[in-house]
């Protein structure tokens, strides 16, 4: 005879667990995914319009600043530039970005640093002297380019001058002034031939809507005061990059834009990663300034990309 082997009891079904603080909702890998690139498209975007609508003025500003400083002590210690070659070496052509002179427009309120180059490099810093031809002051036709809008816009008032407004041009040979013969468009008829030993000034920038250039503005003026002795030209149109020219790009911003995005890349996808592991307001505190400040050099690089005009 055989016991029956005593009833098991019945275990009670466990309570419902509550949700603790570690239970937080995390989206699924390919909405991670998702919402990463989303993130960098985003930070981009904003990154732009942040630099362009304040970053870049404020680059030109201190730019300017530190230029303008420099330049008074070059004047005072009698060694800024008074042609194409370097105060120092005669043999070498004066760095792109060098201090060259002052540009003074009452009717703008315009006082501005000008700079050896005209490439979109040496144009974020202000306005930038075209180097195949003579300084300003000095006999021929001397040209400067300007920004209509980026990094200040220091000639996006250009078009509201009139003949017989007066400038001013400071450079290591003293000050020249000028007066404005006309405002010129394509397809209007060209100035007066400049005869030999006098000088003329030709100030360039974009025309049209900020950003979306549809043409090319330019200022003649003639010089009125008496022009400097002008020494020999050494640089031709031959040895401008075509990042000098009207209109411009500059092709090496590629090379950091790269670099840049690549860590902007790294960046959001390091923050995505944290999401999933971390917490969304601690990966916000942390990759928020690092993703800004990535966009924020892909944004600088990318300007640079746009006509130098601009």
């Amino acid at each position: 005879m055989t016991l029956a082997s005593p009833p098991v009891p019945a275990v009670p079904p466990a309570p419902p667990r509550l949700p603790g603080p570690r239970d937080e909702w995390r989206p699924p890998p390919g909405r991670a995914v998702s919402g990463t690139a989303i993130m960098i498209l985003a930070a981009t975007l904003i990154g732009f319009l942040a630099w362009i609508g304040a970053g870049s003025r404020l680059y030109y500003d201190r730019a300017q600043h530190d230029a303008y400083a420099d330049f008074r002590v070059a004047l005072a210690s009698a060694v800024a530039p008074t042609g194409p070659t370097n105060p120092y070496n005669a043999a070498r052509l004066l760095t792109p970005g060098t201090s060259v002179a002052v540009l003074r427009i009452p009717e703008l309120r315009l006082r501005a640093v000008v700079f050896e180059g005209t490439s979109g490099q040496v144009l974020r810093k202000g306005p930038g002297h075209l180097r195949d031809t003579p300084l300003p002051g000095q006999p021929g036709t001397s040209v400067i380019f300007g920004r209509q809008a980026a990094y200040g816009g220091p000639f996006a008032g250009l078009g509201s001058l009139n003949e017989g407004d007066q400038l001013t041009v400071m450079t290591g040979q003293g000050t020249s002034t000028y007066q404005v013969l006309d405002v010129r468009r394509a397809g209007d008829p060209l100035p007066p031939a400049v005869q030999p030993g006098q000088g003329a000034l030709i100030l360039v920038t974009a025309d049209g809507t900020p950003f979306d250039p549809t043409g090319v503005l330019r200022i003649d003026a003639t010089l009125v005061s008496r022009p400097f002795p002008a020494p020999t030209m050494v640089v031709s149109p031959a040895s401008l990059s075509p990042g000098e020219n009207i209109l411009g790009t500059d092709p090496l911003a590629w090379v950091p834009l790269v670099l840049w995005g690549q860590c902007l890349l790294a960046a959001a996808a390091a923050a995505g990663w944290l999401w999933q592991r971390w917490g969304k307001w601690q990966t916000w505190i942390v990759a928020v300034p690092v993703v800004g400040f990535f966009a924020i050099c892909v944004a600088n690089e990318v300007a640079l990309l746009l006509p130098n005009l601009t």
